[in-house]
């Protein structure tokens, strides 16, 4: 036979054709070792961390959370007074009987995790507070001349008493200093000294206006105010040498924020009268009351009180205002860093502090 015949009987042997075979299906075989090699690697590569050992067995049931402490109130709720005006100089309704709650008052404290009622100024005083007005001067503010409502029995059970439902007040900015915007200011003030008094923990913020009432409440004198060129401007906090911060609202702040407050402008001020720190020390009444925590400086490097805090109750008072740094948009002058943000978030959270109630 022919060689070439031979060599062409030999190509189509069945080893010939076996190794055809195998050569497709390494093809497949490949293919599945190129996807399969690359997650064995990472299965090796996995970091396992001493709680977590290599066994289904290893992971128990998750623990169940434990029951909220009773002590604890985890649903405050706020009282914030309105101010007289509908918050736009009168352009969208110019009346007596009007009054408001700027928005970042309320967004300032829910923020901390608390609800708000509106302490509406203008309602009957027994819808406000649990009192019967028969003292011609109760707390030397005269109301009871103001209108024949004032004079009314209060004893109704039914009026709702709006401070009795809620676990703290805010007093806010503003303008209104005389009226009766300031005796309702006055009562309520009484109040939250009665309930902690009482034993009752109640806290009170007073902001800008807030503090400037609360000064001539305590001093007992309408007078008390000096005039300051602070308007529409950023400043420092600068801590009073001494001053522990220890059961203040600056307690919880980090170390780093606290000295950035003193060099850096991360607080709005906005207003045109204060106290100076040399006429609150002076003053017997307010200096038994507050202790000055920060002081700031105006345009005209005029200094005053931009921090005080009662000695003996759960009340601050801010010349400033720690609500627009996250919620305010209407003056470019308004800090909105980083820092400034947490500013507020600290003083929102000091005041719903969960012992509230």
């Amino acid at each position: 036979m022919p060689n070439h015949m031979f060599s062409a009987a030999c190509s189509n042997s069945p080893s010939s054709s076996t190794n055809l075979l195998w050569s497709f299906l390494w093809i497949p075989l490949l293919i599945s070792l190129s996807i399969e090699l690359p997650y064995v690697n990472a299965q090796s590569s996995i970091i396992m961390l001493p709680t977590e050992p290599d066994s289904e067995a290893a992971f128990p049931s998750s623990p169940r959370c434990l029951a909220p402490d009773a002590n604890l109130n985890f649903r405050p709720v706020i009282g914030i007074l309105s101010h007289p005006g509908d918050g736009a100089s009168g352009r969208l309704k110019n009346g007596t009987g009007v009054s408001y709650i700027a928005a970042s008052y309320v967004k300032f404290v829910e923020s901390a995790g608390a609800r708000v009622v509106p302490l509406v100024y203008t309602d009957h005083p027994g819808v406000l507070l649990r009192v019967w007005v028969k003292d011609q001067n109760f707390l030397g503010l005269n109301i009871c001349c103001k209108q024949n409502i004032w004079l009314t029995a209060l004893s109704d059970s039914s009026s709702g008493r709006k401070l009795d439902l809620v676990n703290g007040v805010l007093f806010t900015g503003g303008s209104a200093k005389s009226g009766l915007y300031f005796d309702v200011v006055g009562l309520i003030f009484k109040k939250v000294l009665e309930k902690n008094d009482a034993g009752q923990f109640f806290p009170c913020y007073a902001i800008c206006l807030g503090f400037e009432l609360l000064a001539m409440v305590v001093s007992k004198d309408n007078n008390i105010l000096e005039r300051f060129n602070a308007s529409y401007m950023a400043s420092t906090l600068q801590f009073v040498e001494g001053t522990s911060i220890e059961g203040t609202v600056f307690e919880r702040f980090p170390p780093d924020l606290l000295r950035k407050l003193n060099t850096e402008c991360l607080v709005m001020q906005n207003h045109k009268y204060g106290i100076s720190p040399g006429t609150l020390r002076g003053n017997q009444r307010l200096s038994c009351f507050f202790n000055i925590l920060t002081t700031s400086a105006d345009e005209d490097d005029k200094v005053y009180v931009s921090t005080a805090q009662a000695h003996h109750y759960p009340i601050t008072a801010f010349q400033w205002h720690p609500e627009k740094n996250a919620f305010e948009w209407g003056y470019s002058m308004i800090p909105h860093s980083e820092d400034a943000v947490q500013v507020t978030q600290n003083v929102a959270n000091f005041f719903i502090r969960k012992k509230t109630g």
